[in-house]
């Protein structure tokens, strides 16, 4: 029998959908509750048949702050009964406990026991130690993928505030705990959502309250360290799925030298390829190469547990909706199994290139046509072997039919099948297209390249006066154009030209470097006028350059079309390698193993961020394993092939400034706007209608005002956030090892101003939210039809290589634009990464969708919070209204897609809107 000094409280762990504001503490200032594992039941204490929950409370202390708002509170004269629930999901993402699982697991879920401590706000002012209160909880119900504990106990008299509960796993797997309520406290329930997997060590979670660390009640301040502490380990040995530990290391795991030799890649991140960093892993280093850490074992990461093999911490790990309705029967399947599995096979039609347009229509009206069986295997033998390999695939086959893949028909062709021949869907989409981040505005002439002209030949570039006032057909001098902001550029001649002679040795590509000079006409449109292609000495060749502009005649117009097709492989790269990953994903692991690292799960700067680092660390890990990686998706389909992580360093070390990357300020440094106080946003956009500008900064506005109210109410004093030792601790970590080989530069931010501070915060959530959806979730839209955005240019221009090469092109110019687009597989590779990459999760979680509980119980931050999901509401609303104003003609017109990229709010699928919280794909 239990004695009546033991009690046992009741917790609720609710998932951030579920938190209802009504049932969240009304007055006073949130608890802090800290779950903890232990690894023994006291030897003395009987043993109970069915499962049972240990809970002991002990007593901390809670000194009141200006920005409490809710207390748990024990009667100061008698003691009180209080109900607790604990909620164990089964199915969570990657757990080993599962309802269809051997009897005996589950049992051992029913059957063994979970031990929590209630540590209260205060000490026992006559002894100065903790108060401890215990209590057996026993499982009570079991439906679906949930298990719920339940434990009645008393509360004495006096005990106080509730400030942490800790938790220990006694079970032989991992559980994922989602909630803990407590009900029966004197100022009502408390709703503490966990959303996290324990295993045998302790574990603490603190409850909604949040604290800087000046204001960080005693009865926690032990607690809150050594939190932080176990979070960023010891920096040795090799990370287990369990571990919770976020470190750093270098991007040293991209090649395979063990494999391949000719997997070998260099090490990013160091003096000769500056990079960000990424999360440690600890693997050992490769026998051929000790710089270069192993690719990732089965071993010590099972894949029933992981989409990827790659070690992130186990809360960064992809939850069970984002892995079973996702990306397990998608993503997973086409980088892991899919391609692979046809090429090895033999399975896709072995043509190596499309023969026609006909045959790329097919794609979407017939799917990718599947080899046939071979002699004497039986088609229902052939469909059997395959669907072991790739059951869902075959799934989708039907009638017995060839075909494997359907597409769906991107809309920018549903709407237009001719969009990406023409130019002003070219020149449009550097506006209001899948990256709107590299068109920039022409201020110096004339224009000449930086490079060493004894490595690279004359510097001087063949886009000449007389070139554009021919192609503007003199409405205007250049002097006149430049003067009025006429001209633009997409300039990759400095960046690409290094890589030229190296990419023309890999079989199958090949590369220039190049310009391409737009003309702003009275209409508010851009037009293009000329592109230069230019290649460097090589051998006893001089260098080569050539300017190609739209014309007239039969040949220069296939010329101009193969000229396009050049550039827009360029700007695939581009986009994929530095727009999208090296600033959204790359850039932002550092910010999210920092936080971690230096920031409390109870300061209120972490609970500001974490919403915006969801499932980023895991889709980064994906990406490293299969994308990214030395042979993977990128290497084997964009121009840049085995150099491709390699230019996104150059990029790194060259272009990337973190005060660069808001978005007022990215737009100022490529002179597509001007500061103008008077104008709305304080700015003055040098094209009017940039869509992707003008949506853009009403997202930027919300997000700071939203965050300026957040960081004003918290840090009251400006004094306070200079003093704030977490605070200063985390930026630093940022800049001097997340970022460490750029740590010196004179440009990062000092946080000693709320000016400063909330500049920064708003540029973290704008990359992870308005700038990352800009550039991912248009990725199958405009990339889906391969034609108008090629990843990849394999043949040379013909008027570069012999007269034999320029006749088959005068012959058959068509077959010639065929032979330079992607081969099938390349195209059909990139066309389902793309299709998934551009796909939102069921539980996708979009930026001012969801009010988290801690805000709630704030009704300061509530009403900020509130206010910032009405701004994102009206700007859905703006935008429809842009989308239907014919004026605005860089985002309507017949057959044009509407730009949607940053509406906040979409359903699942592939929408082409909506802005989530987070890089979560």
């Amino acid at each position: 029998m239990m004695t009546s000094q033991l009690y046992a409280p009741s917790f609720s762990l609710l998932p951030k959908s579920s938190i209802n504001p009504n049932h969240l503490i009304k007055d006073g200032s949130p608890s802090l509750i800290s779950i903890v594992p232990r690894h023994h039941v006291h030897q003395n204490r009987k043993k109970k048949k069915s499962s049972s929950l240990v809970i002991r409370a002990t007593s901390g202390e809670l000194k009141s702050s200006p920005a409490a708002v809710s207390t748990v509170t024990s009667t100061e004269n008698q003691a009180f009964t209080v109900k607790a629930l604990v909620t164990v999901t089964v199915t969570a993402g990657g757990s080993s406990i599962r309802l269809n699982r051997p009897p005996d697991d589950n049992i051992d879920l029913l059957r063994k026991t979970l031990l929590l401590e209630l540590v209260g706000a205060e000490l026992d002012p006559k002894t100065g130690l903790e108060k401890e209160t215990e209590g057996y909880a026993y499982n009570v119900s079991h439906k679906d993928d949930e298990v719920v504990y339940e434990a009645t106990f008393t509360i004495p008299a006096g005990f106080g505030d509730v400030g942490a509960v800790q938790i220990e796993n006694e079970h032989n797997e991992e559980i994922f705990i989602k909630s803990i309520d407590l009900d029966g406290f004197p100022n009502g329930t408390v709703n503490i959502p966990c959303n996290s997997w324990v295993h045998s060590l302790k574990r603490v979670f603190f409850t909604n309250k949040s604290y800087i660390p000046s204001e960080t009640p005693s009865g926690l301040k032990k607690l809150r360290e050594s939190e932080l502490q176990t979070l960023r380990g010891d920096g040795l040995g090799q990370r287990k799925t369990s571990d919770r530990i976020y470190d750093y290391d270098t991007y040293d795991d991209l090649g395979d030298p063990d494999h391949d030799d000719e997997l070998a890649r260099p090490v990013l991140g160091g003096k000769d390829h500056p990079y960000p960093r990424r999360c440690r892993t600890g693997r050992p280093r490769t026998e051929k190469d000790p710089l270069s850490e192993q690719r990732s074992s089965s071993e010590y990461v099972p894949r029933k547990q992981r989409i990827s093999s790659v070690y992130v911490p186990r809360d960064e790990a992809f939850s069970e909706v984002k892995q079973l309705t996702f990306l397990t029967k998608t993503l997973n399947s086409v980088l892991h199994m899919l391609i692979p599995s046809l090429e090895a096979a033999g399975v896709l039609d072995p043509a190596p290139e499309f023969t026609d347009f006909t045959a790329i229509d097919s794609l979407f009206n017939e799917g990718v046509t599947l080899a046939k069986p071979k002699a004497g295997e039986s088609s229902k033998t052939f469909w059997k072997a395959l669907g072991k390999t790739i059951p869902w695939v075959v799934k989708a086959i039907t009638g017995g039919e060839n075909k494997l893949l359907d597409f769906k028909t991107p809309e920018i062709i549903d709407r237009d099948k001719f969009a990406w021949f023409r130019d002003d869907a070219f020149s449009r989409q550097t506006l209001a297209g899948l990256n709107p981040y590299s068109i920039e505005l022409v201020t110096e002439w004339p224009l000449k390249s930086k490079l060493d002209p004894e490595i690279y030949g004359p510097p001087e570039s063949l886009i000449t006066t007389e070139v554009v006032e021919k192609a503007i057909k003199g409405c205007m001098t250049v002097n006149e154009a430049l003067e009025g902001k006429k001209m633009f550029i997409l300039d990759y001649h400095d960046l690409l030209m290094p890589y030229v002679n190296k990419v023309r040795e890999i079989e199958g590509t090949t590369l220039y470097g190049s310009r391409t000079l737009f003309f702003l006409t009275e209409d508010g449109t851009l037009r293009p006028i000329a592109i230069e292609l230019t290649r460097p000495p090589v051998g006893n060749k001089p260098q080569w350059k050539q300017v190609f502009t739209p014309t007239w005649d039969a040949t220069g117009h296939w010329l101009w079309i193969l000229a396009k097709v050049h550039v827009l492989a360029h700007d695939s790269a581009y986009h994929q390698l530095v727009v999208h990953w090296l600033r959204t994903h790359c850039s932002t692991e550092p910010y999210i193993i920092a936080a971690n690292r230096q920031l409390s799960a109870m300061h209120p700067i972490y609970r500001l961020l974490h919403p915006h680092f969801w499932y980023t660390m895991a889709i980064n890990a994906l990406a490293r394993e299969t994308l990214i990686n030395a042979g993977g998706i990128i290497e084997s389909s964009f121009s840049l092939g085995k150099y491709s992580t390699e230019f996104s360093s150059v990029a790194y070390d060259q272009l990337w400034r973190f005060d660069m990357e808001a978005l007022p300020e990215d737009l100022i440094r490529r002179g597509m706007a001007v500061e103008d106080p008077t104008a709305e946003h304080g700015l003055k956009l040098t094209i009017e209608d940039y869509p992707f500008a003008n949506d853009g900064l009403i997202l930027w506005d919300a997000i700071k005002e939203w965050v300026s109210a957040y960081v004003n109410h918290y840090y009251p004093d400006p004094n306070l956030i200079e003093s704030d030792t977490e605070l200063q601790g985390w930026w630093t970590e940022v800049r001097t090892k997340g970022h460490a080989d750029k740590k010196d530069e004179p440009w990062w931010p000092v946080l000693k101003t709320p000016e400063s501070l909330i500049h920064t915060l708003t540029t973290i959530i704008w990359v992870t939210a308005g700038h990352h959806a800009a550039v991912n979730f248009g990725q199958y839209m405009y990339g889906g039809y391969f034609p108008n955005r090629p990843t990849i240019a394999r043949t040379n221009m013909p008027t570069e290589d012999s007269s034999e090469f320029l006749q088959k092109f005068m012959e058959n110019p068509e077959m010639a634009l065929l032979l330079c687009f992607p081969s099938k597989i390349q195209a059909t590779k990139v066309m389902a990464v793309l299709d998934l990459l551009s796909n939102h999760s069921p539980d996708e979680e979009y930026i001012g969708e969801s009010l988290k509980s801690a805000w709630a119980e704030n009704p300061v931050i509530k009403a900020a919070y509130e206010k910032f999901s009405g701004n994102l509401k009206r700007l859905e609303g703006i935008i429809d209204e842009r989308n239907k104003n014919l004026k605005l003609k860089n985002r309507v017109g017949a057959g044009v897609v509407p730009y949607e990229l940053l509406k906040p709010f979409s359903t699942h699928g592939v929408t082409g809107m909506g802005v989530p919280n987070s890089i979560s794909i």
